[in-house]
């Protein structure tokens, strides 16, 4: 009875004012969530779909819309005087037709639409790709490297190639789905008949028969096995950065490509040196009189000892670029710089001769001349 039936924006969870667009995406989640493909043999969501269709045909168009709005589900109800509720779909113009709607769903769920055509489950599919992962030191990824890494991939047989047959045997085409892999079902909707595809229950969706399995596969096709691949590290890779390696994954279904390997890079940390981007970090430490004087001093780099021009006065912090000296770009020619940040190093234990010469200086330089014995000990002159 009309008065037993729930608001139709209840139904779609919408309010009074909703648009055409918000029917139309309220519907399609709805319509996703309780489609009875999905659900078989649950009745419940069969009443849930039944009744989210109903709302939408009324709602999705604009006249018989116009009438709910004005008189609720007594505008359906044919001892109302009103005209009744036909089920037919005939006016669910307002979303442009029902193909479009269920063409989606089929897309999502491997359904077809209305006389829309399914796709064939046995078609050439793609192999999963493989992870795997290496660690390097640091001079390995700044100029690049070859390493084996270890993975388990699924591989076509190598007794039946593939096929799942025994040699000598092959598979016979399904009878019941004609080799396609899926059959269709039709379905009695408030809308009229309504077809649905889902895989073949005889062939498995295979759209083959095998009657002689390979005893290596099991009649699978396919076997696991770990392998050891040789990779090329480019120079210029960074920490934690992912290579890819065309062909080196798992073996494609029904004549499908391979898949790829994916190789995750790892970097040890250096002990002398850091990296920004393409630059390379380091410290080295200089003398006081090194650094009031000037000198030439030799820093490490990646390429080994290189000279380091140290101008007069230079001060505790100052930072000296080595162009070239860097890590090598990934994508194309050149290396980024190295930056050599220098310290001055403090003499400790020194002599008492030592200790005159650097007062005299200290005099000569009108610092003050005050000076601690220990961290505890007394001041003297």
């Amino acid at each position: 009875m009309a008065e037993q039936k729930r608001d139709y924006y209840e139904v779609l969870g919408l309010q009074k004012g909703a648009t055409e667009d918000e029917i139309k995406k309220a519907y399609r989640k709805l319509a996703k969530q309780y489609h009875p493909d999905l659900h078989p043999g649950d009745k419940d969501c069969e009443a849930k779909f039944k009744e989210v269709n109903e709302a939408a045909q009324v709602l999705g168009d604009p006249e018989k819309r116009a009438k709910y709005d004005q008189f609720g589900h007594a505008a359906f109800d044919p001892n109302a005087g009103f005209g009744g509720f036909d089920g037919s779909g005939s006016g669910f113009s307002g979303f442009g037709g029902f193909g479009d709607i269920f063409g989606d769903l089929g897309d999502i769920f491997g359904f077809g639409g209305f006389g829309g055509q399914s796709s064939r489950r046995n078609g050439p599919r793609r192999g999963e790709n493989v992870h795997a992962s290496v660690t390097i030191s640091f001079e390995e990824a700044a100029f690049g490297c070859k390493k084996e890494v270890q993975v388990g991939r699924v591989e076509d047989c190598p007794d039946c190639k593939g096929s799942g047959c025994a040699p000598g045997t092959t598979a016979e085409v399904c009878s019941n789905c004609g080799g396609t892999g899926s059959v269709k079902t039709t379905q009695r909707t408030p809308f009229g008949m309504m077809q649905s595809s889902g895989p073949c229950p005889k062939c498995g969706g295979t759209g083959r028969i095998i009657h002689q399995p390979c005893s290596t596969c099991r009649g699978k096709g396919k076997v696991r096995r770990n392998r050891r691949i040789s990779v090329n590290i480019p120079a210029g890779i960074d920490d934690g950065q992912t290579i890819s390696v065309k062909g080196q994954g798992a073996a494609g279904e029904q004549g499908g490509p391979t898949g790829d390997l994916l190789v995750t890079v790892g970097v040890r940390p250096h002990e002398s040196f850091e990296r920004d981007g393409s630059s390379v970090l380091s410290s080295a430490d200089i003398t006081f009189a090194q650094a009031v004087l000037g000198a030439e001093v030799e820093v490490p780099t990646l390429d080994g000892k290189v000279k380091l021009t140290i101008p007069e006065g230079t001060q505790p912090g100052s930072v000296f670029r080595l162009r070239g000296k860097g890590i090598p770009f990934l994508r194309g020619g050149g290396r980024g710089d190295q930056y050599v940040t220098v310290n001055i190093a403090v003499p400790k234990n020194l002599s008492a001769a030592q200790k005159d010469a650097l007062r005299a200086y200290s005099k000569a330089m009108n610092e003050p001349q005050e000076e601690r014995a220990g961290l505890f000990g007394r001041k003297k002159k």
